[in-house]
């Protein structure tokens, strides 16, 4: 069945959904539907989806795309969306997408531009409502996936030397001991991934600010799987 966001979508949309008139369309949606509500969710999560694979083409087959999502700063409705009461109709669907764009773009220039301007971090930073398992999940996933971008040029689109902030790194380590080992795996190869830059700045502020209180931590959680693991043995000898 054809959902009603899919019908709606259909008036009007140009024929070819890999286009920069497609995004333009889209644009229009998202500048019509700008407070989240039950009545346009599923339209906002459908229109949503359509833009990250309008992105993801534009990536290998028409710059224009990406300088068209720039120039209408596109990604700061993702934002106003994720701090509206009614944010998380959509929070899932906003992560998702952001995690298939990332995962899915070649072009160093348009990584550069995604990044750009902050809206990466601000995103990062969002109360997110990790209480809900898809949230957490889709979160999780898309912090690896920046961490899997990260290089020496990269690296300084997450890491603020002057203010001393790398939040990317920082909210991750938040859920280093959780209880699903999906989530545990995902931060562990995120610091891996971190450390890995070899950005002097970077390394000290792991250094001095957070490598005491993490690897303590990490010590004391392996210590307290090993004794779980003896325990386990024990009763299984006996």
């Amino acid at each position: 069945m054809i959902s009603k966001a899919r019908l709606w979508m259909g008036i009007g949309r140009p024929k070819n959904p890999h286009s920069i008139e497609n995004l333009k369309y889209l644009y229009g949606i998202l500048n019509k539907n700008q407070i989240v509500t039950e009545n346009n969710k599923d339209l906002l999560i459908e229109t949503l989806r359509s833009i990250s694979e309008i992105l993801i083409w534009g990536d290998q087959n028409d710059s224009g795309v990406f300088d068209f999502f720039l120039e209408k700063q596109m990604i700061t409705f993702f934002l106003h969306y994720m701090k509206q009461k009614y944010g998380r109709f959509i929070c899932v669907q906003l992560l998702q997408t952001l995690n298939i764009l990332f995962e899915n773009i070649r072009n160093e220039t348009s990584l550069y531009f995604l990044l750009s301007n902050n809206h990466i971090n601000n995103i990062i930073l969002n109360k997110f409502d990790f209480s809900d398992e898809e949230v957490m999940a889709y979160y999780i996933s898309f912090l690896k996936t920046l961490s899997l971008k990260l290089n020496t040029h990269s690296i300084h689109f997450f890491f603020n030397e002057r203010v001393s902030e790398f939040p990317l790194y920082v909210e991750a380590l938040k859920f280093f001991d959780h209880p699903e080992a999906m989530v545990r795996i995902a931060v562990r190869t995120l610091t891996l991934n971190v450390f890995r830059v070899p950005v002097q700045q970077m390394q000290k502020f792991i250094k001095e600010k957070t490598a005491e209180c993490y690897f303590s931590n990490l010590v004391w959680l392996v210590r307290n799987h090993v004794l779980d693991l003896d325990i386990c043995v024990k009763n299984t000898i006996e």
